[in-house]
């Protein structure tokens, strides 16, 4: 029979010694207290789909660990070439987007000796590439940002501890790793050299200069029929008249 507190706590001697209440609170500890220690533990990674006898859903690291989701961002990796290299040309657009400015750069050229593909077509790549991952927000921008799939954050791992500061600091031997990455894209696999290519663009554009430019604004047609007026010629602020720009005409 459940106990029936009275209106008054004053009036009863039971309820100002709290014993009934601390007697309850010792009862539901020391059932949740032996039935996670004798019962069955599920080893469901999902801690919350759990329904072991034991309700215990913290997850016992290092023996259990939580799948990451797919989108998940872990630590940077520069993305190698089918030769070693990285595929990062010296571009500067992820250290230009980082927000949290921890992305350094230094660019080179490659030697008019070398005879592989990518010094062929490409004109830089990086002499130093450095992170500081304790100043990175893994906010993913630089890998959004790089035209060339050089740096991804696909490696499902978290930052390791280290002992100093200058251990965060990532460079290109600690930073290139993983499967090398080739797309028929790639400038050094569609052409050998670094020429202008065969084809001719035939797409006409637009030089100020050349001709007039005819508006045709609904609001100013003539007569229903498109046309737009002759408009008098403007004048300045010196008084001098202006007259409408030329457009030139070139080929690509």
């Amino acid at each position: 029979m459940a106990y029936q507190a009275s209106k008054d706590p004053t009036t009863d001697i039971r309820e100002r010694m709290y014993l009934p209440e601390l007697l309850k609170g010792l009862a539901i500890t020391t059932r949740h207290f032996l039935r996670n220690l004798f019962g069955v533990l599920d080893t469901n990674p999902d801690v919350i789909e759990r329904k072991g006898t034991a309700q215990v859903t913290t997850v016992q690291y290092p023996e259990e660990k939580v799948e990451y989701p797919v989108g998940y961002r872990g630590l940077h990796r520069l993305v190698p070439r089918e030769d070693g290299k990285p595929r990062c040309v010296a571009c500067y657009m992820c250290a230009t987007i980082c927000p949290a400015q921890c992305i350094y750069i230094e660019a080179g050229e490659y030697p008019a000796e070398d005879a592989s593909g990518a010094s062929r077509t490409i004109e830089k790549y990086p002499t130093q590439f450095v992170i500081d991952e304790l100043r990175c927000i893994v906010c993913g921008l630089c890998v959004e940002a790089c035209p060339k799939d050089a740096i991804r954050m696909d490696t499902y791992q978290h930052t390791p501890s280290e002992y100093t500061r200058a251990d965060f600091v990532y460079d290109i031997p600690k930073l290139l790793k993983g499967p090398p990455v080739s797309h028929p894209s790639d400038p050094w696999n569609r052409r050998e050299g670094s020429e202008q290519p065969a084809h001719v663009h035939k797409e006409a554009h637009t030089r100020i200069g050349e001709g007039l430019v005819q508006l045709k604004t609904p609001h100013l047609t003539a007569g229903g029929h498109g046309e737009v007026p002759a408009l008098p010629a403007a004048t300045g602020t010196h008084g001098a008249a202006t007259r409408p720009a030329h457009v030139h005409k070139f080929e690509k």
